[in-house]
């Protein structure tokens, strides 16, 4: 466990990994894979330091305008990953949840987001929430849908959100040398402090995430309030 206070909701958006594959002349499938190992690492890592709420950028809206052979290759893999990881979510007290739109996903890939959902509901440890097929402003969008027609809070929209019981985003983490958001919960990230570094995903370890986590402790959050 490390010496430094991790915050307790930490969003990741996993950039690189098919300019990992590309750097070393490997396709793209590989990339992924060796992402998704990191995904291990990083979950684990905010399990074991008390992260509350982990939120990991894996598909977004705009992906599905990737090549066809490369989302085939990507969502078999996000089945494997789910399905392989569930016992370690089980016996690690981890819940799982989806947030995003389910409605152009395979029936065998909702299955998998179903049975993990159903099956760690009652665990109380850290919150893994999986963002697929999402897009910020879409999930306002369709919150302010639910409730159209009447004048609402800010209080009330949030209760419609894809994943409303969860807070809001302490520390934003992106890889891969962008800086940008990348249309990723821009309702929950109205305070986050931003962590950008040049690593690619496959090579993001532990060890970086707790430089993260140092920076943000070196930080101060003032929620519009003078210095």
């Amino acid at each position: 466990m490390s010496s430094y206070t991790y915050p307790g909701g930490i969003a990741i958006i996993m950039d690189g990994n098919s300019r990992w594959a590309r750097m070393r002349g490997l396709d793209t499938a590989f990339g992924h894979k060796k992402g998704a190992e990191r995904v291990n690492e990083v979950i684990n890592a905010c399990s074991e330091n008390s992260v509350k709420n982990l939120s990991l950028f894996a598909f977004s809206s705009e992906n599905w305008k990737r090549p066809d052979e490369e989302i085939d290759a990507l969502m078999q893999l996000l089945v494997e990953f789910i399905n392989e990881k569930l016992n370690d979510m089980k016996s690690k007290n981890i819940l799982f949840k989806f947030s995003g739109r389910r409605d152009r996903f395979s029936n065998k890939v909702n299955a998998a987001l179903d049975k993990a959902v159903s099956s760690t509901m009652d665990n109380t440890g850290l919150n893994l929430i999986l963002c697929l097929d999402y897009g910020g402003r879409q999930e306002i969008l369709d919150a302010v849908n639910k409730v159209s027609g009447r004048i609402i809070s800010e209080k009330e929209l949030s209760r419609n959100l894809y994943v409303p019981e969860f807070p809001e985003i302490d520390l934003l983490i992106r890889t891969s040398g962008e800086e940008r958001i990348s249309n990723f919960m821009l309702w929950q990230m109205s305070y986050a402090e931003l962590y950008f570094t040049d690593v690619l995903w496959p090579d993001f370890s532990s060890e970086h995430l707790e430089k993260a986590v140092k920076s943000f402790n070196r930080r101060q959050r003032r929620f519009g309030l003078r210095e």
